[in-house]
């Protein structure tokens, strides 16, 4: 089972601000959802909110420090190992292959070492932020593909859409 992160990260290292995106990329969500759908995906209580509700056709699952919390049509957990046994559950359901695991930066944080693959948006701009990508070091990564997305009509910003697996001798 691959523990992947969806991420899109500006050069400065900023992924959000005010619990939003500090970007339009209509072209990347619609890659997002594609990337995530049917498959279990783990995001922190802050980035639920901010999406407003769970997403559709995966199995949502909200890390969360706080014990009053709860999410209908969603699995609220306490712990990354909750976390990933549920996704685990879920995607063995499902015929996937692959829990997703899409943010903020403290979810990225503390799943960084159960990662083995990384959907990694580079946003080709340094927009102001107050939540940031941990530190990667991709010594630990190997690059499979990367392409560059010039922003269309409804893009703020070009985009490189990079795919990293962890190397076999890091696993």
């Amino acid at each position: 089972m691959h523990i992947s992160f969806v991420v899109a990260v500006a050069e400065n290292g900023i992924i959000g601000n005010g619990n939003d995106l500090p970007w339009r990329l209509p072209s990347d969500l619609k890659r997002f959802r594609k990337l995530t759908m049917g498959k279990p995906i783990v995001m922190g209580r802050k980035t639920f909110l901010s999406i407003g509700k769970p997403l559709d056709g995966r199995a949502n699952i909200i890390l969360s420090r706080d014990q009053g919390f709860s999410a209908d049509g969603a699995f609220v957990v306490r712990s990354v190992e909750d976390a990933l046994e549920i996704g685990s559950r879920e995607a063995l359901a499902t015929n996937a292959t692959e829990i997703m695991i899409i943010g903020g930066a403290e979810i990225y944080k503390a799943f960084m070492p159960h990662a083995t693959r990384l959907y990694y948006t580079q946003v080709h701009a340094s927009p102001s932020g107050d939540a940031s990508f941990p530190e990667l070091d991709l010594s630990l990564w190997r690059e499979v593909s990367r392409e560059l997305v010039n922003a269309n009509e409804k893009d703020c910003y070009d985009f490189s859409n990079i795919f990293y697996e962890k190397s076999a001798s890091n696993t």
